[in-house]
């Protein structure tokens, strides 16, 4: 299998599957001298790993992180750096029943489409267990950027669960921490503990929208015409396992707005330009405006639930199916962190790309 790297100056390899003895991501590009260590890692890996509540899969992963290289005394060298992180709850048992069966919803089918094998525990490299290795590579990304852009902040948010969205009325930042739902409107929090606990003790899962802001970017990151700072971000939010979709700015909601609703009109403020609002998402022309950059993403239902659906064998005989085993009702739970990870690798790889090319030849108004 090709194509597991991502990225062009700060660029992420991962590797391992969710049944492996372990897996993890090799990054190239980390400018050298930045302080980190393995602690400063794991402190976002321990925002995603399972176990932490009732509402996300019971299989109990520490998620401990080990840097194996790219990193002497306390500070990066400038050489790839090997992040690892072992398996040590797996149950492959629990997928037996599953070897020749394909699972609705999932990538079993294409997986043996493609390749002509598949790993049936767990799903292999389909599954979410991959994204850890994401997340400690956007640890590493985030003390990069916290040296070389000390005022950015990357805040992640689920937005709705299912049907039921949160009231923009009610958003509180400082909620988000406080709930196990990285909701922002306590109240929306409460409606969803009910909502998926009634989901989750009748084998079903539901889906959700995840937020993820950047404030503190300055202008002038991304470039046209291929190399578009929204363009990246929408292929590394799309490449998290089960999104469906990817939206910047107002997104799809934008094609119901007229042209002078849509346009975020420029005054002129004491330190640069400034928006009346920010339709664009903090990104015209696939270049960063200084604005907050909003991305927001859907992740479909867990395709494993105790519901029967029908499939197929590997010998194409119609059968039933029931998925047996530790899952998450609601994925988009811990794809919070995991969106954010993505969010600190592309602005950290648009930045490095900004100083290469441009360096300090940007335009200055007023």
């Amino acid at each position: 299998m090709s194509l597991n790297t991502f990225g062009h100056l700060f660029r992420v390899t991962t590797w391992g599957e969710s049944h492996g003895p372990a897996l993890g991501a090799t990054v190239d590009g980390c400018p050298p001298g930045i302080a980190v260590d393995e602690a400063a890692l794991q402190r976002w890996l321990d925002l995603r790993k399972p176990g932490q509540n009732r509402f996300t899969t019971q299989r109990r992963e520490p998620d401990a992180v080990r840097i194996l290289s790219g990193v002497f005394d306390g500070r990066t060298t400038g050489t790839p750096v090997q992040l690892m992180i072992e398996n040590t709850d797996q149950r492959s048992k629990d997928y037996s029943e599953i070897a020749e069966k394909f699972r609705p919803g999932h990538a079993d089918i294409t997986y043996f489409q493609k390749y002509g094998l598949r790993d049936y525990r767990g799903g292999g490299r389909s599954s979410a267990r991959e994204t850890a290795a994401r997340v400690a590579a956007g640890g590493l990304a985030r003390a990069v950027l916290a040296q070389l852009m000390p005022g950015l902040t990357i805040r992640g948010a689920m937005v709705q669960m299912g049907p039921r969205g949160i009231d923009r009325a009610r958003y509180d930042a400082e909620e988000i921490a406080r709930n196990p739902f990285w909701c922002p409107d306590a109240q929306a929090a409460a409606d969803w503990a009910e909502y998926l606990d009634g989901l989750r003790k009748s084998g079903e899962s539901v889906g959700a929208v995840i937020e993820v802001v950047a404030e503190g970017l300055p202008a002038g990151l991304g470039a046209p015409i291929y190399g578009k700072l929204d363009t990246e971000l929408a292929a590394a939010m799309m490449s998290i396992n089960a999104v469906k979709g990817v939206e910047i700015g107002d997104g799809m909601a934008a094609a119901a707005l007229t042209g002078t609703e849509n346009a975020d009109e420029i005054f002129m403020g004491p330190d640069g330009p400034v928006y009346g609002s920010n339709h664009a998402g903090g990104i015209l022309g696939g270049i960063s405006t200084g604005q907050e950059v909003v991305v927001r993403f859907a992740v479909k239902p867990t395709s494993s639930i105790l519901t029967p659906r029908r499939t197929i064998t590997r010998d194409g005989t119609e059968t039933e199916i029931v998925t047996k085993g530790r899952h998450d009702p609601c994925v988009g739970i811990r794809a919070v962190p995991v969106g954010e990870a993505m969010m600190a690798c592309v602005l950290l790889d648009h930045l490095l790309l900004h100083r290469g090319q441009v360096g300090d030849a940007g335009g200055q108004i007023g």
